[in-house]
């Protein structure tokens, strides 16, 4: 069946160049930077390219997974409503591992890499996560949900996500105890210490509530990388953390140090010249530094 993701790009276009224009007439807006947008849109179509190529082995991987199905959840009109839940679950879990595991957030990281937050930002989409995570969502073809369900799922929370890459909304009252809002996900685009690492939901942010990486909007935000990247070339951009990696990988003086730069968070180094996200959101919160 064909992708809605497609027919939605039309749209995303118009709504991107609705923001620039709106952006430039509020001064309290970082707005739009034209290298940036370019590069995040020059993206969004590699992505797009790369996607297509990736399906011919996550839609066969899926046809194996459903017929050997243990159950049959993709039957009653109740079968949408656990699949929209089931979905985000599985997004969930894929986006907190690629910002856990250094060689998989190597995969996710250009999607964070932009210093400016708007509509052209949600382009910026990961090169290789369409290759490193269909296994996050194999549980659903195993419940019985057939593959054009999956794969209709994971479309429409692509879509429901590009919305909230944005400055031009506030909060949304109510909607912020259970559905992901463009607060919500500033606050996960945020280089700030205290919210690093939080808000990985796709359309609902009550997996964050339930396992402990929620974080509330409270300080200006402030974007990017805990260490920018100075480029707007879309390839460098893409493949930036990778290089890191190899250069890592030949300093690290022992196989286990090799496998922490593969495999432990990022920021992880064998002799405690970088730190995790976790260790700096611990930096932030101690009183000496709230006292500096």
């Amino acid at each position: 069946m064909p992708d809605p993701v497609l027919y939605s790009i039309p749209l995303f276009v118009i709504a991107v160049v609705t923001e620039a224009v709106w952006a430039r007439h509020r001064p309290g807006i970082k707005g739009y930077e034209k290298r940036d947008a370019t590069a995040s849109m020059t993206m969004g179509l590699l992505a797009v390219i790369i996607t297509a190529f990736a399906k011919l082995l996550s839609i066969p991987f899926f046809f194996v997974l459903y017929d050997h199905r243990i159950a049959n959840l993709g039957g009653a009109w109740w079968s949408w409503i656990v699949l929209l839940l089931g979905e985000d679950l599985c997004y969930y879990w894929f986006h907190r591992v690629h910002h856990e595991v250094r060689l998989l957030w190597g995969a996710h990281v250009n999607h964070h890499s932009s210093q400016y937050f708007n509509l052209s930002t949600a382009l910026r989409q990961p090169l290789l996560t369409p290759l490193t995570g269909p296994i996050f969502w194999a549980p659903l073809p195993l419940l019985g949900f057939p593959v054009w369900m999956v794969l209709l799922a994971q479309s429409w929370s692509l879509i429901y996500q590009f919305w909230i890459h944005t400055e031009a909304v506030d909060r949304l009252g109510p909607l912020e105890w259970f559905m992901n809002t463009p607060s919500h996900h500033r606050v996960h685009h945020a280089k700030n210490a205290g919210y690093l690492d939080k808000n990985h939901g796709g359309i609902f942010i009550v997996w964050d509530r339930l396992f402990g990486t929620f974080a509330r909007e409270t300080e200006p935000v402030v974007y990017g990388l805990t260490k920018d990247i100075q480029t707007f070339n879309p390839l460098r951009i893409g493949f930036h953390e990778f290089a890191a990696i190899g250069r890592d990988l030949r300093r690290a003086p022992t196989l286990r140090a090799k496998l922490g730069y593969l495999f432990a968070p990022p920021g992880w180094s064998h002799d405690g010249s970088s730190l995790t996200a976790t260790q700096l959101r611990r930096g932030a919160a101690s009183p000496a530094a709230k006292a500096s």
